[in-house]
Parts: C-alpha cells; structure tokens; sequence
C-alpha cells in the first residue's frame, strides 16, 4: 500500500495555484443529470472524488470527458437509477444523487453513502425532504428505494442547516413542479455556487435576505460552462502548511471571500499577510501566538474541515489553545496520531486542549479521513526527522498532486509504493 514520506524541518517558501472546489464541483456532477444535454465545469479538480463521481455518471448512461481543465458531462443518456454499493461506499457525496434521480427519472436506489468516518452523519434530513415533496422512501437490504411520479415545491425548514441536506432539497427541486422554499439553509459559498451553476442553466433559483432559498422547477435546462472558484479548504491547507513550518508562501487564485474566520484567527496568531490582486501572500518567520478558544460552526463561521489541519499548527505554538468542535462527534481522531509525534494534547468529549511544544518528531502515523490525512501531512512537514503516513488515499480524494506542490515549495516528500 502506498504510503508518504517527509523528512520534516523546512521552512515552505514559493508559490502555488489553488485547485478548483471539491465541495462545490461534487453536487454540481450530480445536477448534471438533470439536463439531458451537456454540462461543462472548468478549474475542476483531479481528485479521486471526482473521478469516482465519473465512474457513478458513466454507470448511470452519461458520457463524461476532460476537455483540458474542463470536465464535460453529456447526460442526454441517463438510462439507469441504480448506485452500486462499490462507488457508494467511497464517497459520502452519493447521496446527493438522491434528489438528482428522482428529479430526472423518478426513481432512485442507493445504498447508504460511505466516505470519511466522522462520527454520526444521519441522512434523515435528507429523506424527510424528499417525502414531503412527494417520494416515496422505504429500506431494502441497506439500500434506500425511493420513487416518485413527480415532485411538488413545499416550503421545507431544516432543522439544522446541513449542506448536504440543502443541497438535495435543490437538486430535487430544480425539475419539481411548482414552488420550493428551503428555510433555514446553509449558507455555504458551495450553496451559492451551486445555485449559480443551475441558474446558468436557465433554472429560476434565488437566495431571499433572510438565508431563505427559492426554487421555481419545472424550467427547461440548456446546455452550459461553469467556472470553478477555488477551494477555501485547500487554500486553508496551505495557509496552515506555510505557518505550521515558518515559511513564506504565496497563494494564486486565493478565494478570501470566503475565509474571512480562517484570515481572523490566523492573523490574530501573528501571521503577516499581504493581498497582491488575488494572490495572498505570507510570511510566517514571526512567533505564533496561542488562541485561548476555536470553534467551529456552520458558515461563516471556523469550517470544521480545517479543525485538524489548526490543530497541528496549535499543537506546535506556545501556550494552551483550546478546540471545541460543534459540527461533527468524532473529528478528533487525528489527535491520537498527533500525539504519537509528540503533541500535548487531551480530548474530552467535544473539546480539546492543547499544550504547545515547540517541535513534533518524526513517526509512523495512520490517517483515518481526508482532513485528518491533511493534518498529519502538515505534521510532518514540522517534524524532526522522517514521518511516514500510511492509508494516504483519504487525501486523494480531495487535495490534486498535494505532493507535487508541496515539493515546489521547498518541502522533502515523497510517495513509496
């Protein structure tokens, strides 16, 4: 089995292009269905979410192609409602074919999603929405069976505002038949994006000024190019990588809109940053400052998706910091790895605290999930000495040739079969 190697202890410095986003691009692939025509979508990621979401679209009748940066979706085949087990179990953004299906073949059969072990991630939400505007849902065998002869607009209020939840609701209602309301909906800028990408397509989509989202189906879809933006989580990654080694490192394409808690917190940490257009560029030479308390929220707030990659900066700056995670039960995994370096950290229940040293040492570590993996990469960039990372297929799937850019800024690593 693959696993990575770096040989710790130097500073990042350089510049690197930020890849397009996996968070918005997935739920896009699956609204490609949607339209029996021609989809494209630029700036798109290499990752192996992608790639299996390919592998899902051509099972299901559609041609799919790369056309350079642009992935090309042709779904005027879609033949087939059924999701296999063996792509479903990699990639917890199956379920958002849920709503696409019944959306454009009234029928849907998929297994429970896989992807990260994070803890509890019910679908309900999902499903309870569906019902209410029409399907049918029953449990076969682990499978969900849902059929509908159409769907209808209601007003849905979630009861949390889950992106994936919200994002099935539009996938669903965008080729319903009359008005959709969805009340208190994530806010994501994946949710925007997504809106933008159907409204491109001629869908009658828009964002009320009280979070609310509006959904006129049953408008003729037209074939359309969608521009990527970059990714706020793999912008972060990097962001952490530079101060996590005390490094100096530019950012291409940097979507700062989007990251205004991450940009906080960084900078009351000490972090000089400077805006050169849409470039940011860093410098992390200076003593980091501790941060008494980090939590992590729905947007705007800190992204839970970059609470592993802070805790390893936290782990090596002085003083006690404090984590508190709100959104998933079970992302302090990583910490049990963490420590195996050499960190000083306790958790208990949704908290952890962390007592900062000033350098891990190189280990065998083990990553469990996509962001965790990230997590122990940035470990290893700080580590004295050699860290090897088994189970580095979790970082595939979402961060494009992180090897390769790391290595253009500066840093020793490497892949070993």
């Amino acid at each position: 089995m693959e696993y990575v190697e770096i040989r710790g202890g130097k500073p990042l410095a350089g510049r690197v292009e930020i890849q397009g986003s996996k968070n918005a691009v997935l739920p896009m692939l699956a609204g490609c269905i949607l339209h029996a025509g021609i989809s494209r979508i630029s700036h798109c990621p290499r990752i192996r979410d992608v790639f299996d979401t390919m592998e899902l679209l051509e099972i299901l009748g559609c041609q799919v192609w790369w056309e350079g940066d642009c992935l090309a979706v042709d779904a005027s085949g879609v033949k087939s409602w059924q999701i296999p087990i063996q792509i479903a179990s990699r990639m917890r953004s199956s379920i958002l074919f849920l709503g696409a299906l019944l959306g454009r073949m009234g029928r849907a059969s998929l297994p429970y999603p896989g992807g990260c072990v994070l803890g509890a991630r019910p679908v309900d939400m999902h499903l309870q929405a569906m019902e209410q505007m029409g399907a049918r849902l029953e449990e076969k065998e682990g499978r969900i069976e849902a059929e509908a002869g159409a769907l209808f607009g209601r007003e849905i209020t979630l009861r949390f505002p889950s992106v994936g939840a919200t994002e099935n609701v539009i996938l669903a209602a965008v080729r319903g038949k009359g008005v959709t309301v969805i009340r208190n909906a994530a806010r994501e800028p994946e949710i925007e994006e997504l809106c933008r990408f159907f409204r491109e397509k001629g869908a009658d989509i828009s964002c009320l000024t009280d979070g609310s989202i509006r959904i006129l189906g049953g408008r003729e879809l037209k074939d359309s190019r969608h521009e990527l933006t970059a990714d706020r989580i793999v912008a972060g990654t990097y962001l952490l990588a530079a101060a996590v080694t005390g490094g100096r490192v530019t950012l291409g394409r940097m979507p700062g809109q989007h990251m205004a808690a991450v940009l906080r917190i960084l900078q009351q940490m000490g972090i000089y940053m400077e805006w050169q257009g849409a470039d940011l560029r860093l410098d992390c030479r200076a003593k980091r400052k501790n941060i008494e308390l980090l939590e992590t929220e729905p947007y705007p707030g800190f992204p839970t998706d970059l609470q592993s990659p802070m805790m390893t900066l936290l782990a090596v700056t002085e003083g006690e910091s404090r984590i508190r995670e709100n959104i998933f039960d079970a992302r302090f995994k990583t910490a049990a790895q963490l420590q195996k370096m050499g960190a000083r950290i306790q958790v208990r229940g949704r908290e952890a605290r962390i007592q900062g040293v000033p350098r891990l040492k190189g280990s065998w570590v083990e990553a469990q999930e996509l962001r965790g993996a990230a997590a122990l990469f940035l470990a290893g960039l700080n580590a004295d000495g050699i860290t090897q990372i088994r189970n580095c297929q979790y970082i595939h799937r979402g961060y494009e040739n992180i090897c390769g850019n790391l290595r253009s800024l500066g840093a020793d690593i490497r892949a070993v079969e």
